[in-house]
């Protein structure tokens, strides 16, 4: 065979693993765990921790969400304003005035201290301040993260009793705006690739040693956050999401990650920019800010999703039917992959093929990550530069 064709296969055998042996990655049936029988009779307190930073844009539809929560028990809002220009903090206590609900308490901590990236520093006050009260449950959310009135009593509902039927910790990766043209292509391939790094339903197996957690729904048991020292023990943490979750395992904890059903994310990414910041202000540290893995993951990215249509291509210039058929076979595995993603985002299945090309943007993203940590800039997030933040700590 040629060369090309050894690559056209190699790639074939790579997505029949993938497929069937990346814990089923690609299924979408991962939702919130249903709890069966009666209700609680006494349902436990909740402390809402919401660090928020120039969050005036998403706020009015968002915050509101969390203030109308139909919960049974008692629940309170801590809003924590992490130095923000735009009047985030008189905004939230202004919406509170005026759609009621749960109460509301605004604080704001001042600049970070050395050594804490900005969004755990704003969740160690809130949740300091939330330990005041006792509460039973943390919920971690962001502030541009939409819930349906049912959110909080579901999330308390699936985690259940304490002990070894319960979770300590359950988070859902809340649905992505895909309202532009960029977010069609782009968002639905970034839960895609974050289920392909974290199989939900290895992160869900008891003994598991994968851990992950999306930071936008985080409902923690409080005596877990307690054990692992959760946020002190994560503070440089860039990627704090799937830092926290592995802390949680560390101590001993139960965690659950699924795709949501009723909680949204209202924060616009329009354009091919916004996104390319989302991506690469933090793709090197999930690297851990390692050249080998860099070097790695470019070229396992192009043997994987750039090989399959290049070499079917390659295989029809040039006559080679080995080369041609292996490349389309491989190439069909990979979009027959992202199609539950696709249905999941009421997307059009007629976007599948074109992952090869969305996997090269986020290459590039990656590659960019890395320049711009070598540049000094590192990870920038809301006016906020980490020279060299720490990536998520190994389990």
């Amino acid at each position: 065979m040629s060369a090309i064709a050894w690559i056209a296969v190699g790639s074939l055998v790579v997505w029949v693993w993938l497929l069937l042996g990346q814990g089923f990655f690609w299924r979408t049936d991962q939702r919130l765990p249903v709890r069966t029988g009666a209700e609680p009779e006494r349902w436990p307190s909740v402390a809402v921790v919401v660090p928020a930073r120039d969050e005036a844009q998403v706020l009015p539809r968002s915050l509101p969400s969390l203030l109308a929560q139909d919960y049974p028990g008692e629940a309170e809002i801590i809003l924590v304003d992490d130095c923000s220009g735009d009047g985030t903090g008189e905004l939230a206590r202004a919406l509170s005035v005026r759609c009621g609900g749960l109460p509301l308490t605004v604080v704001s901590p001042g600049e970070p201290e050395p050594g804490w990236t900005g969004k755990l520093w704003a969740l160690r006050h809130g949740m300091a301040l939330a330990r005041q009260r006792r509460p039973e449950f943390l919920l971690l959310t962001d502030a541009d993260i939409a819930h349906e009135p049912d959110s909080l009593r579901e999330l308390v509902a699936a985690a259940g009793a304490e002990g070894a039927d319960g979770f300590d910790l359950v988070s859902q990766m809340a649905r992505l705006r895909v309202a532009s043209t960029w977010e069609r292509l782009i968002v639905p391939a970034f839960v895609y690739f974050f289920g392909q790094l974290y199989p939900f339903r290895r992160v869900n197996r008891r003994g598991s040693r994968t851990a992950a957690a999306a930071g936008g729904c985080v409902l923690l048991r409080a005596g877990a956050a307690e054990r692992a020292r959760l946020p002190e023990s994560i503070r440089q943490a860039v990627i704090d999401d799937v830092s926290l979750a592995r802390a949680v395992r560390r101590a001993g904890g139960r965690i659950w990650l699924g795709l949501a059903e009723r909680v949204d994310s209202v924060r616009p990414y329009p354009g091919l920019a916004d996104l390319w910041r989302m991506v690469s202000r933090s793709a090197y540290a999930q690297l851990r800010h390692s050249p080998l893995l860099l070097a790695g993951t470019v070229l396992g990215l192009g043997l994987v999703y750039v090989a399959p249509p290049a070499t079917v291509l390659a295989g029809l210039l040039t006559g080679d039917p080995v080369a041609a058929w292996a490349g389309g076979a491989a190439w069909a595995v990979m979009a027959g992959t992202y199609m539950p993603m696709l249905g999941y985002y009421r997307q059009s299945l007629w976007l599948a093929p074109l992952l090869p090309f969305t996997a090269v943007l986020y290459l590039l993203m990656t590659v960019d990550s890395a320049v711009q940590h070598y540049r000094g800039l590192g990870a920038a997030w809301k006016g906020r530069t980490y020279a060299r933040p720490e990536a998520a700590p190994e389990p």
